[in-house]
């Protein structure tokens, strides 16, 4: 048998996986690639590229069918989802948020009424969806919250101010984490689903990032809103406990990402090291650059067998809150790591704009921060150790 080569990705797909990248991939080159450095100006996608994707089927597929789904719980469409808009570079639709991280609470946790009223248009691309967890004095801290809800009978009035929310401008459904008792610790945090129009629903800036400037980021304002008991996610109180089970899936999703970013810095870092001269020599026939290049393809290869184990035992029901932590800290700092060399190997070319691995470079940042700090993402694990 033939040696692998070191970046040949051990695969877990199966032919319908690949059949559907290819429909991914022929979408993204179609619809996103051409309009993508003009989202980055605009700092938001269009309506129209949410519609479209809901018509390829690339939204939502594991809603069930009477809800316009296509009803496949498999992570690993998911993960062709990530992978390909990586190796385009299009980190501007905020797919990925959308069906792996927002939709699946209102599939688990919602009513036969709600899932009726939402999830159709959320599969079609109709309605986008934001979560709204981050607050200005409360991050990867949930039980820090202060955004409130009071019950008036048949509603809530809801106050308080949300940051850093991924779709946050785009957005028509947000699920508001929101504190419904604030004498009850962790058991007063509940979730509560706002909509575009809401009296007293106002967004702020699209924020102004280092990277990922087509995905639009907001800060969200709540000034006495009234918010129906009909919109209420699950039991009162109950959110906390929602947000633990569901942020799994979310860390996951996160690594998924960090992993196919790694093997396309290692593979532009490649096909630049054999290309680019100094000396009368290619660039990666240095010890150095030979070395570096070494390293990287066998961190990529380390990372990718982690995920995909990940994501088999998540089909499986497998991943608690330890194992999806050790995958978003271990994976996105690589990342981020991964991505600092490939600049560096592509010298001033690397701090221009116009090159790939630059775009990546900023747009990678954000990765050991969302979702979980790697902070706290190793807090976690330290608990689950005993310690």
């Amino acid at each position: 048998m033939p040696p692998q080569n070191a970046t040949q990705k051990a695969s877990i797909f199966e032919q319908e996986h690949e059949d559907f990248r290819s429909t991914v991939r022929a979408f993204l080159e179609k619809e996103v690639v051409p309009h993508h450095e003009q989202w980055e100006k605009d700092g938001q996608v269009s309506r129209e590229v949410w519609r479209k994707a809901g018509e390829q089927g690339l939204l939502c597929f594991d809603v069930e069918e009477e809800y316009g789904g296509a009803g496949i719980s498999d992570f690993r469409y998911n993960m062709v989802i990530a992978e390909e808009m990586c190796r385009a570079g299009t980190s501007g639709p905020g797919f990925p948020v959308h069906t792996d991280i927002i939709v699946p609470y209102i599939s688990q946790l919602g009513t036969p009424e709600q899932k009726q009223r939402w999830l159709p248009g959320l599969v079609s691309g109709e309605l986008i969806s934001a979560i709204a967890m981050t607050e200005p004095g409360a991050g990867s801290d949930l039980q820090g919250i202060k955004t409130s809800a009071i019950d008036k009978g048949d509603h809530y009035v809801l106050n308080g101010s949300k940051t850093f929310i991924s779709n946050g401008i785009m957005s028509d459904l947000v699920i508001v984490v929101c504190r419904t008792d604030p004498d009850a610790g962790h058991q007063g945090i509940s979730l509560l689903v706002v909509e575009r129009g809401m009296k007293g629903f106002e967004r702020g800036r699209n924020l102004d990032k280092m990277g990922m400037k087509a995905q639009d980021t907001a800060e969200l304002f709540f000034d006495d809103v009234e918010v129906p008991k009909e919109n209420l996610l699950g039991a009162e109180g109950s959110g906390f406990i929602s947000l633990m089970v569901n942020l799994a899936q979310e860390r996951i999703s996160i690594a998924v990402m960090a992993v196919a970013a790694v093997e396309r810095m290692l593979e532009l870092s490649l096909s630049y090291a054999k290309e680019r001269t100094a000396f009368g020599k290619p660039i990666g026939s240095f010890q150095h650059n030979r070395f570096l290049l070494a390293e990287m393809a066998t961190e990529a290869h380390i990372a990718r067998v982690f995920v995909n184990d990940c994501v088999m035992k998540l089909n499986a029901g497998q991943v608690d809150a330890s194992l999806a932590s050790m995958a978003k800290w271990w994976t996105t700092e690589l990342q981020k790591k991964v991505t600092d060399q490939a600049v560096q190997i592509h010298g001033g070319y690397g701090y221009m704009m116009e090159y790939p691995v630059a775009r990546a470079f900023v747009d990678s940042r954000i990765q050991t921060i969302y979702g979980g700090t790697t902070e706290i993402q190793k807090e976690i694990i330290g608990r689950s150790l005993g310690i």
